[in-house]
């Protein structure tokens, strides 16, 4: 206990230190010659982080923005997507007559600095003790069904944005941005349904009919981004990358300072959530590239473009 209590006081003395130093920074260094007030800033140039990282991706779709054919073509097999690229564009055109036209995202100045933690759902945040540290960020992403009641101390308390595709679906708080993953046509209309009188998919589709959200607060990842992190993170590793890796490059296009919990297996090896007994000790990521993915993040951190929390 005394170890976890110091452990816990030295994360927050180096956060600390941290934002003193930001502070310092920004104030030292001529603003309108840097992109944000970070000590450092993720957009600087660096030979192997331009070489993944395209700033020109759009995240988001919008209403006034319409993938390619080509993307189409890329997105539609990764789950079987029924219809035709006339058919997609159809659906998208009918989500953004209900939610916001173009996302609301915070832009990069050189007077501020964006910070961002991303929370996956690995095992290894029990008793990890990080939720002081998470909620000290501006930006706090989580995935899926990640739960935080009851294990606030290891997952902290607050949440801006969650990233979430129909089948990993949870209710929001009427603050939190609710971030869809598209993997298929039919996650359009389930979330114009969702949102408004409910949606009936058919008996073999397990998702909920009806989920509580704010709808003025509605983001939709893009095919082009999701294809993106494939293609440049993942060198077209695996099917698709996961709903935690896309959240974890989101994040890079976000912020200026992004720090990453909650990822990778277990201290037994397995890929579990923190929040469930796992029953199937072998669960391994299935179409994900699980291994790639984590070697990614640990060369980001090696990289310093990002701070990687591994859990006690």
């Amino acid at each position: 206990m005394k170890f976890k209590m110091r452990a816990l006081i030295f994360l927050l003395c180096v956060t600390t230190i941290c934002v003193s130093w930001r502070g310092y920074m920004s104030f030292s260094l001529p603003q309108n010659k840097r992109p944000c007030a970070c000590e450092r800033c993720l957009s600087e140039d660096d030979p192997w982080f331009m070489k993944h990282f395209n700033k020109s991706v759009e995240p988001f779709l919008s209403a006034n923005y319409n993938i390619s054919e080509d993307i189409f073509n890329w997105w539609k097999p990764l789950q079987g997507a029924k219809g035709n690229f006339s058919t997609f564009r159809r659906k998208v055109e009918r989500l953004f007559l209900m939610v916001p036209p173009s996302p609301e995202v915070l832009e990069s100045s050189p007077d501020r600095c964006r910070t961002c933690a991303v929370v996956g759902n690995s095992g290894n945040l029990r008793k990890s003790h990080y939720g002081p540290l998470i909620d000290f960020h501006d930006v706090i992403i989580r995935v899926n069904a990640g739960q935080i009641k009851g294990y606030e101390a290891d997952v902290g308390t607050r949440t801006t944005h969650r990233v979430m595709y129909p089948e990993s679906s949870v209710d929001l708080d009427n603050t939190t941005h609710f971030v869809l993953a598209p993997f298929k046509t039919v996650d359009f209309d389930w979330l114009t349904g969702a949102l408004t009188t409910g949606f009936n998919g058919g008996p073999h589709w397990g998702v909920r009919s009806k989920i509580k959200a704010n709808k003025h607060l509605v983001m939709v990842l893009n095919p082009s981004f999701m294809r993106y992190v494939h293609d440049m993170w993942l060198e077209k590793k695996g099917d698709y990358p996961s709903t935690g890796f896309l959240a974890l490059i989101l994040a890079l296009h976000m912020c200026d300072e992004v720090s990453v919990f909650g990822y990778g297996a277990d201290s037994d090896g397995n890929w579990s959530h923190y929040w469930e007994e796992l029953m199937n000790k072998k669960l391994k990521t299935g179409a994900h590239p699980g291994d790639t993915e984590y070697r990614m993040i640990q060369e980001l951190d090696e990289q310093q473009k990002l701070n990687f929390y591994t859990g006690f």
